[in-house]
């Protein structure tokens, strides 16, 4: 049996594709991951939005709406907003751990000897997952631990602590934790910014005599405009939405409680379920106007 198209086939398949508009391909590949991304991310989204209007427990079939009442009382009891202060150790840390990525980077994106295994080694804090992070960073900081043997190895006794325990101590630590874990990715978005500016600029440069730190202030810092925009986003909302470090190190005891841990215990402690919707609602919305703050004040730049 020939396997050729007959005449009449292909008359059919050419009417199909005269039927069928080519403006709608694309949106038939992208079909499947916008319902994906509308079933997983804007109808849990909304499902929130809908719980924050009422008083529902988590347990209960039912739930009776309240209206604004959850937001009245998020901004009418100063506890729950006293908590952004913790945010403030970490949003300070955060500008640590940029500049700690923003320089190794600079220094690893040159030929240097061993970068591969520098690279590696700066970026495999992230691999490690947050809990282990958390118990390794226990026995660190506990009394008598890694740290105080290291400060009583180089006649520093008096600088020990209690360094989880001390409210004036325990915020620096746990931010400390968060520099170490971190660093790494804003390490690797700084290096693949600065590996994608054409290196005849960096040949340019040198010939008119250009040393490392004219072509850092005048080539790579340009160069990497927008993703210091984005590390600056990441690094308000990472500093508003901590969780993971304090909950494991100390679950918020001795002043590190931190606003997502609040909403935590809001709902599961609680179970005040549409608060805790209020809450998270709240810090969206914080996160979502730091950003377009932020995008306002230094706007993306445009190719031309």
């Amino acid at each position: 049996m020939p396997l050729t198209q007959t005449p009449r086939a292909g008359w059919r398949g050419s009417r199909i594709a005269h039927a069928f508009p080519r403006n709608l391909t694309p949106w038939l590949f992208l079909l499947v991951p916008l319902a994906l991304l509308a079933l997983f991310t804007y109808v849990p989204v909304g499902t929130m939005l809908y719980y924050s209007l009422t008083d529902w427990d988590g347990l209960r079939r039912n739930a009776d709406f309240v209206g604004l009442e959850n937001y009245v009382e998020i901004f009418t009891r100063p506890e729950l907003f006293e908590v952004f202060l913790v945010s403030l150790y970490y949003f300070g840390a955060s500008f640590v751990q940029i500049a700690l990525a923003l320089y190794f980077a600079t220094v690893l994106s040159f030929k240097v000897r061993f970068a591969n295994l520098f690279k590696g080694i700066l970026f495999f804090p992230y691999l490690v997952n947050g809990v282990a992070i958390g118990f390794v960073f226990l026995y660190f900081f506990r009394p008598d631990g890694v740290l105080d043997t290291v400060l009583a190895l180089l006649g520093g006794e008096g600088l020990t602590r209690q360094w989880l325990g001390d409210p004036a101590a325990v915020n620096y630590s746990l931010a400390g934790v968060s520099v170490w874990r971190y660093t790494g990715l804003n390490f690797v978005l700084f290096l693949g910014a600065i590996q994608s500016i054409p290196g005849e600029r960096y040949e340019a440069a040198e010939l008119d005599g250009a040393n490392r730190w004219q072509q850092f202030r005048y080539i790579i810092l340009p160069g990497i405009r927008p993703v210091l925009g984005l590390m600056f986003i990441l690094a308000v909302s990472g500093a508003l939405s901590v969780f993971e470090i304090p909950y494991i190190m100390t679950g918020g005891a001795n002043g590190s409680e931190t606003f997502v841990i609040q909403t935590i215990n809001t709902r599961f402690k609680f179970n005040d379920f549409g608060l805790a919707s209020a809450m998270a609602v709240v810090l969206l919305g914080i996160v979502l106007l730091v950003t377009w703050v932020q995008r306002r004040l230094v706007p993306e730049e445009r190719e031309s």
